[in-house]
């Protein structure tokens, strides 16, 4: 969020230049008194962008081996307590009230479910 403030206020205040604004154009400095230019921000920024791809990468991984897996019940516990599927994330003890069963099982049950996905990801 810091980045994307620092290119806009680069972009505003180089307003005379409305349709052009140069990559190694020097916009502040760092903590050690060097220039940060545009290029290097978005450079940074790309480091991100990877991860973010790789983390997608992982979750639907992660979605597939849920689907597949676990049991249904597994899932529905899983679902609830991470709030997984736009589900709002609960406590053992709200998904043992709502699933009528004891907290402790939900925990075994949980525990259990998350060492499948375990296993099951870092099989290869």
């Amino acid at each position: 969020m810091i980045i994307a403030n620092e290119i806009l206020m680069s972009i505003r205040s180089s307003r005379k230049q409305k349709y052009e604004t140069s990559l190694h154009a020097p916009i502040g400095v760092d903590k050690e008194g060097n220039e940060i230019s545009l290029l290097d921000i978005l450079c940074n920024e790309s480091d991100t962008i990877f991860d973010q791809v790789d983390f997608g990468i992982e979750m639907k991984k992660l979605y597939h081996q849920i689907k597949y897996v676990l049991k249904p019940r597994e899932k529905e516990i899983l679902q609830l307590r991470y709030g997984l599927n736009n589900e709002e994330e609960k406590t053992q003890r709200e998904i043992a009230e709502q699933m009528g069963i004891s907290r402790s099982y939900v925990s075994r049950i949980e525990k259990k479910a998350l060492k499948k996905l375990f296993k099951e990801l870092h099989k290869n």
